[in-house]
């Protein structure tokens, strides 16, 4: 089992040496652990200009209140079940894809990282997602359904 360091996985990336990342590894992958609704909603982060696509993997339902029970399984899949490769997870603002990352770590990934910010990052002074901080904020491609 991998240690994961202080974080209890590989460490927090911005959403921009996440796209670094994704643009110079080609082993590296992007698992989106947000909900199918806020994916065909909210929009996705968009990888197409690198040739590579994003991996959705729910870390709980919309009704949910639990965690997966099978994310650990079904991220396993999407990522062809290479521990030592970079998997770089991402939510709305960094709880979920945390998490997802920590439990990666324990099954024996042992490049995984938090996206900060996530997708839409945290409220701003009028409230508002998708301004102070996260992938959208950070002007990285992205597309809605």
């Amino acid at each position: 089992m991998a240690s994961g360091g202080p974080f209890g996985y590989a460490g927090d990336l911005t959403p921009s040496e996440a796209w670094t990342l994704l643009a110079q590894d080609p082993d590296a992958q992007l698992v989106d652990v947000r909900t199918a609704a806020e994916w065909a909603f909210v929009g996705q982060p968009d990888l197409s200009r690198l040739g590579r696509k994003v991996h959705g993997v729910e870390w709980q339902s919309f009704r949910a209140r639990a965690p997966n029970p099978s994310f650990v399984a079904q991220a396993s899949e999407v990522l062809g079940g290479r521990k030592d490769a970079p998997a770089l997870f991402l939510c709305r603002s960094g709880g979920r894809s945390r998490a997802a990352a920590a439990a990666m770590t324990a099954a024996g990934f042992t490049r995984a990282h938090n996206i900060l910010g996530g997708f839409e990052g945290d409220l701003d002074e009028e409230s508002h997602r998708g301004r102070a901080n996260g992938w959208k904020a950070d002007n990285l491609p992205w597309q809605q359904t």
